[in-house]
């Protein structure tokens, strides 16, 4: 049967965040347990663009998601291309809602298994549409019962806590610095361009999680080197890839205040071989860049949903 196009209406419509947190819950203890591969992000470059690549399997089906990045471009387009275990290609869909989606379920699952359990009060640095999916994540997985939001644009901050208040039912607050966003806060969630750090671990208080989302830039920090210092646990979804991509822990490194030795890998907290937290008042954190498998996991599941649903287009190609 020829492969389907799957729109961006597709996914949305098949890809709830609350399907999306198992999506990623069991993809990362099948990578725990051996039973997935990932690699980490490769790019290749022309003078004024280039291409990013990420790779994974999963479940017995293949995939890569791939995207371009063009100064002089509209900004980058997100297609992930899945194949069965026979080569065959079973699915091109559109990848921009997916990996939003996504990339707030595995902050969602950070913050299950590393935050404490009875964390109420969110902190969210970011007003963009990244950021909400992080808010939405956290809130479903923790008894959340009060958002402190910054952005540096205030009519955007309101606006942002105004529909995640209608989205979610709890209250989401703007607030006049990231600071204040961050020191009443059990959860914070970073989700930012930002290249200096936007987040001062001086602000962190006991036992809060951060999930550091917005870089995936060497040469960029969303959370300063204190932060990294004060983590009792710093969790990352690939060494190898953090290694090339995490500003944020080259930083540290750097500054001799953090080894690589320490890195745990998120798949292995989600499977219980390397515990969460071992005490309340530890800090915690999760250097989130973005891995295939979560990609490749996710296109799985949506694939099998338009089936289902008779959703999707089938390209007039052989399979």
């Amino acid at each position: 049967m020829n492969p389907l196009y799957l729109t961006e209406g597709d996914v949305v419509a098949t890809f709830p965040l609350r399907e999306a947190l198992g999506v990623v819950e069991n993809a990362a203890r099948a990578l725990a347990e051996g039973r997935a591969q990932n690699r980490p992000r490769q790019r290749a470059f022309t003078s004024s663009s280039v291409i990013q690549v990420l790779v994974a399997a999963y479940e017995g089906r293949l995939g890569h998601k791939t995207y371009t990045v063009a100064p002089q471009g509209r900004g980058p387009r997100f297609w992930v291309t899945l194949f069965d275990e026979a080569g065959q290609m079973l699915a091109v869909s559109e990848a921009d809602a997916l990996g939003q989606i996504r990339t707030g379920a595995a902050s969602g699952i950070a913050t299950r298994f590393m935050a404490r359990e009875e964390a109420t009060t969110l902190g969210v640095i970011s007003t963009g549409w990244q950021a909400r999916s992080q808010l939405e994540a956290v809130v479903h997985v923790r008894p959340i019962s009060q958002v402190l939001v910054y952005g540096r644009d205030a009519a955007k901050r309101d606006l942002f806590c105004e529909e995640m208040t209608a989205r979610t039912g709890i209250a989401a607050r703007g607030v006049a610095s990231a600071r204040e966003a961050v020191e009443a806060a059990d959860v914070v969630c970073t989700m930012t361009s930002a290249s200096s750090p936007v987040l001062e671990g001086a602000w962190l208080r006991a036992g809060a999680h951060v999930n550091a989302a917005g870089s995936n830039r060497a040469n960029a920090q969303e959370i300063d080197v204190d932060a990294v210092q004060r983590a009792a646990l710093v969790a990352v979804e690939d060494v190898a890839q953090a290694k090339v991509e995490s500003g944020d822990l080259l930083a540290a490194e750097k500054a001799g205040a953090w080894r690589w030795d320490a890195a745990a890998l998120l798949s292995d907290v989600v499977s219980g071989k390397v515990p969460g937290r071992t005490a309340a008042d530890q800090i915690t954190l999760f250097e989130s860049l973005g891995i295939g498998l979560w990609d490749v996991a996710a296109a799985s599941f949506i694939f099998d949903a338009c089936v289902v649903q008779g959703r999707g287009t089938r390209l007039p190609i052989p399979s």
